[in-house]
């Protein structure tokens, strides 16, 4: 108890970035579970199995996967970035996560390109979009991006700094030696290798086939008369917009980390917070923009949930009477 103690007296208290984050990715948490738990239900046991749905239902489960694994972050942050759950969890919980980032990301682009199929090759499609066809899809996807995720395994690590306090930071050397001028130098080079194969791959390469995919869909839309100025045409938009505000400022923020010496701290500080507010944003509501946009889903959501609570009063209702007996519990 008494090194704990020390090493408590010895944490400066969080800054208010730091109180901002925190606040923000517990309220995320709260508001993810529940949310995006619903959303999976609905759609796994709720609604029919079709390619649509299937896309969605590992969408909304990268989501929930990344808000399940909000509140070792939060703690962390409230803590000055003081790392309490081991070597282990440190290397996991990045690894999921980046697993989801880059699993929602590459969903999204499928998304796009279906509808991209569908407008431009309705033929191909009723012949090849099929749920065994999308199932195959959805492996790779999954496969790719834990590939693109394993090098945490290896990269990342717990490391003890002045004062007793640890971080889980990525060591791009695989090296003990953190002070050595040329290990340094290979970490570096090391770093912006990944922060480039991340940039490219989980942003700007999807952010354009997401985009000239709906820019196509746009312009059939319009051929066509097809509710150009309507609701199709505005989630497409949303989508576009969404998808490039919620991801640009983290990777805005890691690429900023190559360079911290040069930064000014409340530059990263005020760009941690605009980043966490987007990847709450993604995490919680992003499904609400994907999901209600479906008549259809909004249909069968309102009708599941209200059969829910029904059921759940019916049986309230029902163990009262079973209780009380007599002809009070017939009328129940």
């Amino acid at each position: 108890m008494y090194p704990l103690t020390n090493l408590c007296t010895s944490l400066s208290p969080p800054t208010t970035p730091h109180l901002a984050s925190a606040l923000l990715l517990f309220i995320t948490f709260l508001v993810g579970v529940a949310g995006n738990g619903l959303y999976v239900w609905v759609l796994g046991m709720k609604m029919r199995r079709t390619v649509t749905t299937l896309w969605f239902l590992h969408l909304v489960s990268c989501y929930l996967l990344f808000t399940l694994l909000i509140p070792f972050f939060a703690i962390y942050v409230l803590l000055d970035f003081h790392w309490v759950f081991g070597m282990a969890t440190c290397k996991l919980l990045n690894t999921f996560i980046s697993m989801g980032m880059f699993s929602s990301v590459f969903l999204l682009t499928l998304i796009s390109l279906d509808r991209y199929t569908l407008t431009h090759h309705p033929i191909w499609s009723r012949n090849h979009r099929t749920v065994p066809q999308a199932w195959k899809l959805i492996v790779g996807v999954w496969l790719v991006s834990f590939g693109l995720s394993a090098p945490y395994l290896a990269f990342r690590e717990t490391h003890v700094v002045d004062g007793g306090r640890i971080i889980c930071i990525n060591n791009y050397t695989l090296s003990r030696d953190w002070n050595g001028a040329e290990l340094q130098d290979l970490g570096r080079q090391v770093h912006l290798a990944v922060f480039m194969a991340r940039f490219l791959l989980g942003f700007l390469l999807p952010f354009c086939t997401i985009m000239g995919c709906y820019i196509r869909v746009g312009l059939k839309m319009k051929d066509k008369k097809l509710a150009w100025a309507g609701k199709p045409f505005k989630v497409m938009v949303a989508t576009v917009v969404s998808f490039f505000l919620g991801w640009l400022p983290y990777h805005l923020y890691h690429g900023l980390k190559l360079y911290k010496k040069e930064v000014p701290e409340s530059v990263t500080g005020v760009l941690l917070v605009i980043h966490t507010l987007t990847s709450c944003f993604n995490a919680s509501f992003s499904p609400i923009l994907y999901l209600f946009i479906g008549e259809k889903f909004w249909q069968v959501f309102r009708t599941s949930l209200l059969t829910l609570v029904k059921a759940a009063f019916v049986e309230e209702l029902g163990s009262s009477g079973s209780e009380s007996g007599g002809r009070h519990g017939s009328d129940v």
